[in-house]
């Protein structure tokens, strides 16, 4: 999508803090205010309602986080197919949303509806704020850096396989969990300790994103060590039996050219870099004598599934090196 508004001629503004390739758009209101905006919404990805509310709601907000900001208001966007559903299960779907918007101390304020012929759709517009001196974006690292991932992959291959119910109830609790988990913690532990850059890993995967920050910072590269990457049960097994979702599939064909994968990474981890995340976690980037410190206080505060997965290389430039 960004390649296509790259294409389109876009109005200046001296106020406009943040280019298209950001994970919200951030305008200057005054020397120390800014507003961050964003929306996002999708299908339901999980069979409980309520939680799927949880979860498109802390996926909402979460690309408010990633740039640094603390989200104020929201606003619902509803698709609801009223001939083929029952209103009550619109009605769990809006109160889960609510009850995470509370959590986050968030305000809803409304929201536009329209009627889907299939399938409900959900999502949010989010307003937040933040001082334009403390942004995070994704490009800010340095050489050297280590990167930190705050939450297991593979929600992608999971709830494929749920699609097929060949997933535990056990299994589904955990990931359905960690994608309702609001990234409020994490990147308020992270802005105490001076990260230098920061991005949510969401639809593109976490090879997409990274190769995000690697076009942001324009001359440097990232280098991955894949057997660190965290991930959630039984996506080793449902990836080996080739239960890749499409949208993965698609991230791989998008930007498979900018990853380079030493022969020893096994072909099923190859697809987890490339796996279509919902609400996935953080990547934080900083200095290496303060990753340890800053994985410390990760998990201390909550962040259990925190890990240091890679760094910042100077060669490649533009490429991400898997080993």
């Amino acid at each position: 999508m960004n390649e296509v508004l790259h294409e389109i001629p876009l109005v200046s503004d001296p106020n406009l803090l943040t280019s298209l390739g950001e994970d919200a758009g951030i305008y200057k209101l005054r020397e120390d205010l800014a507003i961050v905006v964003t929306l996002d919404y999708f299908n339901p990805i999980v069979s409980e309602v309520y939680m799927y509310g949880q979860i498109a709601a802390a996926n909402a907000l979460s690309d408010v986080y990633a740039m640094g900001g603390k989200p104020i208001i929201a606003m619902n966007i509803v698709c609801f197919p009223s001939a083929e559903m029952d209103l009550s299960i619109l009605k769990e779907v809006l109160r889960g949303a609510a009850d995470k918007l509370k959590e986050a101390n968030v305000a809803l304020v409304g929201g536009h509806t329209v009627i889907d012929p299939k399938e409900i759709k959900y999502g949010l517009s989010v307003v937040g704020i933040v001082n334009p001196q403390k942004i995070l974006t994704k490009g800010n690292f340095k050489v050297g850096d280590k990167l930190i991932l705050t939450k297991a992959l593979g929600t992608g291959i999971i709830n494929n396989a749920l699609k097929g119910k060949m997933v535990d109830e056990e299994t589904e609790t955990e990931v359905a969990r960690s994608m309702a988990t609001l990234n409020k913690r994490a990147v308020e532990i992270a802005q105490e300790m001076d990260i230098h850059a920061c991005t949510d890993i969401t639809g593109f995967g976490l090879a997409g994103h990274l190769y995000e920050m690697v076009e942001e910072s324009k001359d440097k590269g990232i280098k991955i060590d894949s057997p660190s990457l965290p991930l959630f049960p039984r996506v080793e097994e449902f990836a080996k039996m080739g239960l890749i979702p499409p949208g993965t599939q698609r991230n791989r064909k998008f930007r498979g050219e900018k990853v380079e994968f030493s022969e020893e990474v096994p072909e099923w981890r190859q697809w987890v870099m490339f796996d279509a995340q919902t609400s996935g976690g953080l990547v934080l980037a900083i200095h290496p004598d303060k990753v340890e410190e800053l994985l410390k206080r990760l998990h201390e505060g909550g962040v259990e599934k925190a890990t240091i997965i890679g760094e910042v290389i100077e060669e490649p430039k533009g490429k991400i090196v898997v080993e």
